[in-house]
This record gives structure tokens, C-alpha cells and sequence, in this order.
């Protein structure tokens, strides 16, 4: 009898359009590209489209290379009449999907496969899912490994949907971009990523203070939307404001990359540059940099706090890749 994973494969079979829902954020859709590449590389000639939140466009069609339907929910809904149109215009291009995969597993990703008319429509099961509401938008529910690497998990349900399960390879190479050449003196650096998503993801800036003077002038303290003020309080070199793609050239000739759980670091280990995660909240065998997982300093197994890390511990990390 064959294992449910290959029924699930033969159901897909070759579907005419096939929607990829994950609309955010950074590091989320970073570790979905190599599932969807899998995908794309396995129904060639089938019309793939990705539904994603509009800053993250531009990273899914010239990495992923498939097509981007952009979307900007949270402002939609807060004024849905003011945006009607491009709302209506968004549904329109969903219609006509035959297949959709769901690797954010929240009910608003599941409930855009169900309005884009789906007939099969693939979600992680109960175990890995988010928001359990969301299973009743999926039809094909996937069981995957959840002591796994998330990108492990996604390409697992790419699998059921019909992709190989090996990670293809990613042209990163193609998203960096520093079109005037204004960045190129913050080559060799060791950028520091005091940014994070969420307070309790936030290394003590005193402490990015401390990592900073003893690194010395090769520190270069790199900063987001909204963080500029935390960036000065580090003091030493700050980087310049940066769109995601001169972000991601900063990043790719970077000496090393220093930084919690946040797009950026993840966007680093992606672009093949050395990065040492600092993880409190989260557990970095399931969300840490893939592929340099052993060089985070975690606290998920003990105090869960990132204040709990020193900067002895950093240092040390830094010596052990060779960046210090």
C-alpha cells in the first residue's frame, strides 16, 4: 500500500495554475523560497503564482522566480472601503488556481486558497498549524516533522503538493543590489542587527554597546524601519538607511553577522555570509539560520531570556567562526 505522502503527491499530479500562499514576514518567506523553488522546478511550464505582502515582491520573483501577487492585508483591513479596488483586483488574480499550498498555516493564508477556487489545497495538519480555525480552508492536510528546521517542514509539505524533497538550489546571488556603488566602503565589516521583531527578541542594547567597543572600528551597526534610535544608542559606525535590496548587499559582503531571531540574520545565512544568532525566545534548531543552526547561542532550553546571553559568550562565538 503506498504511504499516504505518495497518494498525496499523485493527487497533485500536474496542476494547470498553482498558488503559493505565505504573505510575511522576512525570515518567514526566506525559509518558504526553497520550497517554492522545489516547486517550480517540478511543475515546469505550470503557471506558479505567490501571494505575499507587496515589500516582499521584488525578493520572491527574482529568488523564487515565480510570479508575485501582492498584497498589503493589515492596511486593507484597516480601511477595506478605501481599498476595495485593489482588493477586488487582488481576489480577481487569485481565480482560477487549481492547486494552492499554505505554508503560514494562519485562517486569513488558508481562506485566500478557498477564494482562489482551489480544488486541492494543501496545509500543515493540526500538529504544525498555527491558527487550527485555518484547517477548515485546507483539503489536504500534511503531516510533517516538527522537531525539524522550518524550511525542512516546508519543503516536506512542498513534497506533498508534488516537489522533490531535497532543497534546490536558490539563486540568491540575484537579490543583492548596490546600484550606485555607495555601499561598497562598509565591505569586511562585522555588522551588528540590534532590530527584532518582538521585544522579547531584543539582545540588551548595553550589551551591543559593550560587543561594539570591543570589536572596534569594524563594528558597523545596521537598522531597520523605526529603529534608528536604537541603532545611536550602540554608538560606533551606523550604517545608512538601506532599502531590503542594498540591505541584502551589506549583508552579503559582510565579515560576519551578529543579530537575534529577525529577517536580516536569516537573510544573511541565506546569502552564504557567516552570522552568529543570539536566541532567547525561540528555539533555534526549528527557527535558527539554516544551515549555520550550530552557530547560535540559545536560551530556549534554559531561562527562554535573551538578557540571559553575555557578551563573553558572543565573543567567544565570534572566535569559534573565525570573525574575531
Amino acid at each position: 500500500m503506498p504511504r499516504s505522502g505518495e497518494m498525496e503527491r499523485r493527487d497533485a499530479g500536474a496542476p494547470s495554475r498553482l498558488l503559493v500562499l505565505r504573505l510575511s514576514a522576512l525570515g518567514d518567506v526566506i525559509h518558504t523560497i526553497p520550497a517554492v523553488v522545489a516547486l517550480r522546478e517540478r511543475h515546469p511550464g505550470v503557471p506558479l503564482s505567490w501571494v505575499v505582502e507587496a515589500p516582499y515582491q521584488e525578493l520572491v520573483e527574482l529568488v523564487a522566480g515565480v510570479e508575485a501577487i501582492p498584497v498589503r492585508l493589515k492596511k486593507w483591513g484597516r480601511a477595506p472601503l478605501e481599498f476595495r479596488d485593489d482588493i477586488r483586483r487582488a481576489l480577481r488574480t487569485l481565480r482560477g488556481t487549481a492547486t494552492s499550498v499554505d505554508f503560514q498555516g494562519l485562517v486569513k493564508s488558508a481562506m485566500l486558497g478557498w477564494l482562489s477556487g482551489a480544488k486541492l489545497r494543501f496545509g500543515f495538519d493540526s500538529r504544525a498549524i498555527r491558527e487550527k480555525p485555518a484547517l477548515l480552508f485546507t483539503n489536504r492536510k500534511v503531516a510533517v516533522d516538527t522537531a525539524k528546521h522550518v524550511v525542512d517542514q516546508n519543503l516536506e509539505l512542498a513534497a506533498a503538493a508534488g516537489a522533490e524533497l531535497q532543497p534546490s538550489a536558490v539563486p540568491w546571488e540575484r537579490f543583492p543590489a548596490d546600484p550606485e556603488g555607495t555601499l561598497a566602503d562598509l565591505r569586511g565589516a562585522t555588522v551588528l542587527l540590534p532590530g527584532a521583531g518582538k521585544p522579547n527578541k531584543l539582545w540588551p542594547v548595553e550589551r551591543f554597546r559593550e560587543l561594539a567597543k570591543q570589536i572596534g572600528p569594524a563594528a558597523l551597526v545596521v537598522w531597520g524601519p523605526g529603529e534608528r534610535g536604537l541603532a545611536e544608542a550602540i554608538g560606533g559606525r551606523i550604517a545608512p538607511p538601506t532599502n531590503l535590496r542594498e540591505l541584502a548587499s551589506v549583508l552579503q559582503h559582510a565579515r560576519v553577522v551578529v543579530g537575534a531571531d529577525t529577517g536580516p540574520l536569516h537573510l544573511a545565512a541565506a546569502l552564504g555570509t557567516t552570522v552568529v544568532g543570539l536566541y532567547g525566545p525561540t528555539d533555534p534548531r526549528r527557527n535558527g539560520p539554516y544551515g549555520q543552526v550550530t552557530h547560535c547561542i540559545e536560551r530556549y532550553h534554559s531561562t527562554k531570556l535573551m538578557e540571559s546571553i553575555t557578551v563573553e559568550e558572543v565573543v567567544n562565538a565570534l572566535r569559534k567562526v573565525n570573525a574575531w
